[in-house]
């Protein structure tokens, strides 16, 4: 499973992230669009999800009933009134009944919109407590297989710039693949694979386009002899794409 940069915008909102992690996400904002706008999004939700709002009409209500008032026609009474002096009252009992209608109505639709609102955010920020403790257990995984006594670091270099470096653990049974690379060209992503004899090489995690790093943990690693890095296209390939242009062999 790949530990993305752009999966900790929801841990990162929720101060679900250790210290490298906040260091890391923060000097990815800088470079993404993307990921500010979904931070700036989340912490709106999640205000809003934190106090008693929605309990409280807000404030667009009162505008939007009384421009409705503004909007609704009078209504003639059903029948002519018995003398002049009937008239008067009941227009005036009409023409409040319309208000006190149109009103409802806007009360009901705000109600109903804020309900609907409300759900999906709600929805929204609970996908985002789970992929923010999806992180961090990976993130903590990765963590114990760095730490284990008998880790095995390899590197190698990629021939479009940067380098791939995989720790190993036997007694984990899993290894961590670190990822720093140059820019792919364009139209093209990374894709990762670990190479095992006797069989055909595994994915082990695709980046999205324009992402250089990442952190992958893979289970089983040990078995593999190299850990190979392809350019693909955008959400990578059923199998590589040669030349490799990473081979990592493992120790």
């Amino acid at each position: 499973m790949t530990t993305e940069i752009h999966a900790l915008a929801g841990a990162y909102v929720l101060d679900a992230v250790d210290d490298l992690e906040r260091v890391s996400f923060e000097r990815h904002l800088r470079e993404c669009d993307a990921c500010r706008t979904e931070v700036d999004e989340l912490r709106e939700t999640t205000a809003r999800l934190a106090d008693d709002t929605w309990s409280v009409p807000p404030p667009w209500l009162r505008e939007s009933v009384m421009a409705e008032i503004g909007r609704t026609r009078q209504v003639s009474p059903a029948s002519p009134p018995s003398s002049p002096s009937e008239a008067a009252p009941a227009r005036r009992k009409s023409f409040r009944w319309q208000r006190l209608t149109a009103a409802a109505a806007v009360v009901v639709a705000a109600v109903g919109a804020g309900t609907t609102v409300y759900a999906v955010q709600d929805q929204r920020v609970r996908e985002e407590r789970a992929v923010a403790q999806q992180a961090r257990a990976e993130a903590e995984r990765a963590r114990v297989i760095l730490g284990s006594p008998d880790v095995v670091l390899s590197r190698q270099a990629v021939s479009t710039g940067g380098r791939v470096t995989v720790a190993t653990s036997r007694l984990q049974n899993a290894g961590v693949v670190l990822l720093d690379a140059g820019a792919a060209p364009a139209g093209r992503v990374y894709q990762l694979w670990a190479i095992r004899p006797g069989s055909a090489p595994a994915s082990a995690g695709v980046l999205n386009e324009g992402q250089q790093t990442d952190v992958v943990v893979v289970e089983g690693l040990p078995g593999a002899t190299d850990v190979g890095l392809t350019l693909e296209p955008p959400r990578g390939s059923r199998t590589p794409t040669m030349p490799l242009v990473a081979d990592v062999k493992l120790a």
